[in-house]
């Protein structure tokens, strides 16, 4: 299927069996956005799954997995350009192997791994956007106030002023623990009624950047862990989610300190 646009360079990740499609029509139904890239993409390989969400972050996305690098890379070049529903594709591999392609290839085991490694990414991902809107934040509180009287968007300031106030004023909803931002501590929950301090510090001192483990006097079954950097304990939740300790029959909750 060629494409009047010139022959594009093949980009984002290292060549690999993953297509990476965007630009598409995000009013299309995504089953038939499914069935339509099926069309497309089966003259270049095997298919071995097709990802398109709904989501917000997702939409005008797509993934196509195929069998070798060889029909994706084919893809890429003929396809690319390519008008569907009206807008041109684009297309380039994917910066990283997609779950069918690590169960097609590999064992459970490193399914498990590849999921938790992308859920780590997510979560880097997510704590960089955090950190970004504090910033916008703490610049804009920062900022020289306009003087008293001076017009906003054509109302007065002590009109905009009293407006803030009622706003900031709501309580913002709570975020469950499993959805916390990454930071450098850890806190955990479900621990074995003779878990100690030397215990965790041997388990979670493996992970770069240790600092230390506190208890909780007077209470069993928690602790918070801290490393000297968030990866370390991005690094430790990956690993130590849903691990079971001791005498524990219970796999333990690890999540980040809320903040």
């Amino acid at each position: 299927m060629a494409s009047a646009s010139p022959p594009p360079t093949l980009q984002a990740g290292a060549p690999n069996n993953t297509v990476y499609i965007r630009n598409l029509e995000e009013s299309i139904a995504i089953p038939l956005l499914k069935t339509t890239l099926q069309s497309i993409f089966a003259q270049y390989g095997t298919i071995i799954d097709i990802v398109a969400k709904k989501n917000l972050r997702a939409k005008g996305q797509a993934f196509i997995v195929f069998d070798t690098t060889e029909a994706a890379e084919k893809a890429i070049r003929e396809v690319q350009g390519f008008s569907l529903f009206e807008k041109p594709m684009v297309l380039q591999f994917a910066r990283s192997k997609s779950d069918a392609t690590v169960k097609l290839t590999g064992n459970d085991e490193e399914l498990e791994a590849h999921k938790r490694r992308r859920v780590a990414e997510k979560e880097r991902k997510q704590a960089q956007e955090l950190e970004a809107q504090k910033s916008l934040k703490r610049a804009a509180a920062t900022a020289p106030a306009a003087p008293a009287g001076t017009p906003v968007d054509g109302r007065p300031a002590k009109k905009v002023a009293t407006g803030l106030k009622s706003t900031n004023a709501a309580a913002a909803p709570s975020i469950p623990d499993e959805y916390l931002p990454p930071n450098k501590v850890l806190f955990l929950q479900k621990l074995p009624a003779d878990t100690n301090q030397e215990m965790l510090s041997g388990l979670f001192g493996r992970f770069d950047g240790f600092k230390e483990v506190r208890m909780v006097p007077g209470r069993k079954g928690i602790a918070f862990v801290e490393y000297e950097h968030q990866e370390g304990a991005i690094s430790a939740k990956e690993a130590m989610a849903g691990a079971v300790l001791g005498t524990g029959t219970d796999p333990i909750k690890v999540t980040y300190q809320r903040q």
